[in-house]
């Protein structure tokens, strides 16, 4: 995939599906719309709402070491949704899945099956299983690659978790998808995307809680946003490394804005939880499910059960409502 001039990798994709947006929406295309019960319908059951107010602001892409500012325009009298996976571990063997390699094909082609197309997808790390081997662990993520160009949903994006980055800081990643960490706007919603995953500690670090710094300070007080990342911010459970090291710095930083939600990976497990008026929704995985919390002494995979291979797996659905500001998840199982 050839990366256009002063963008990465998957940034080309971006700018050509804004591009694509902007002819639409100049034609009068309403198609790409969704309502609540749209969404809903998808899936076949309810979701959750989560008070969230959505604004407009600059459309333009910020990228790591770039900033959006942000004159606020009118909030969106559109909603729109898009799909979170997580924790595909592209490349896993063993008894905890034995259908492995069905399962991120299979989620492709359901999604490719929706009546209604997302905006994007984000996928929220673990794109492959870890490997000493270097060679072996680029290889799986160009085969991760290939498999999800296959989606009929173009705009794309991607961030590292411990298994795609801790091991090399994520050189590999890198070369192949560009940044972990940037930023992109969205009908109204600032979105960012922060790497605790590729420093092995399972932190930002100081020159990436710096950039974020420095990225906040240039952004109209009133922005919304909405933040994605692999490990959990808060300290869910630290004896598993279901955390962040300087999470509690990043989450002091994002509660001066007014309405601020983070969706993330790693455990799992789909689980909701508040600091403050933040919200933390974690997703369910592709691979395999893990304990809740602190029930096991180790976060060793659910068992499998022949008679439910696909038990505790899925994807999500999440609408962003203009009127009233809100986010609503709907869950999908895989079947």
């Amino acid at each position: 995939m050839r990366r256009a001039a002063g963008l990465p990798r998957w940034g080309a994709l971006r700018w050509a599906f804004r591009c694509e947006h902007r002819v639409q929406r100049f034609l009068g295309k309403v198609t790409d719309l969704i309502t609540r019960r749209d969404v809903l319908r998808l899936a076949g059951v309810g979701g959750v709402v989560f008070a969230s107010g959505l604004a407009r602001i600059s459309p333009a892409s910020s990228l790591p070491g770039q900033s959006s500012h942000g004159e606020l325009s009118p909030s969106p009298t559109e909603d729109f949704y898009f799909i979170q996976l997580s924790d595909c571990h592209w490349g896993y063997e063993g008894a905890a899945n034995p259908r492995a390699a069905v399962t991120l094909p299979t989620t492709i082609e359901t999604i490719n099956g929706l009546t209604q197309k997302p905006d994007f997808i984000v996928f929220t790390g673990d794109l492959t299983h870890n490997t000493d081997d270097p060679f072996e662990r680029r290889r799986r993520m160009r085969e991760f690659e290939r498999l999800v160009s296959k989606s009929n949903v173009k705009k794309l994006y991607l961030m590292p978790g411990e298994h795609d980055a801790a091991l090399d800081f994520g050189s590999v990643y890198q070369s192949l998808f560009g940044p972990t960490h940037y930023t992109f706007d969205h009908r109204g919603i600032h979105f960012i995307v922060l790497d605790n995953v590729s420093d092995p500690r399972g932190l930002l670090g100081e020159q990436q809680l710096g950039w974020l710094k420095q990225h906040l300070v240039r952004l109209d007080p009133a922005t919304r946003i909405v933040v994605f990342t692999h490990r959990p911010l808060f300290d869910l459970y630290p004896d598993w490394e279901w955390s962040t090291r300087d999470g509690a710095t990043v989450i002091e930083m994002l509660q001066t804005f007014p309405s601020v939600t983070v969706f993330y990976g790693h455990i799992h497990q789909e689980h909701h939880f508040m600091t403050g008026h933040i919200a933390h929704h974690s997703a369910k995985s592709l691979v395999f499910p893990l304990p809740s919390p602190g029930s096991k002494p180790k976060p060793a995979p659910v068992p499998w059960d022949p008679a439910h291979p696909y038990q505790g797996l899925g994807f999500r659905a999440i609408e962003a409502e203009a009127q009233p500001p809100a986010y609503k998840t709907t869950e999908h199982a895989l079947v």
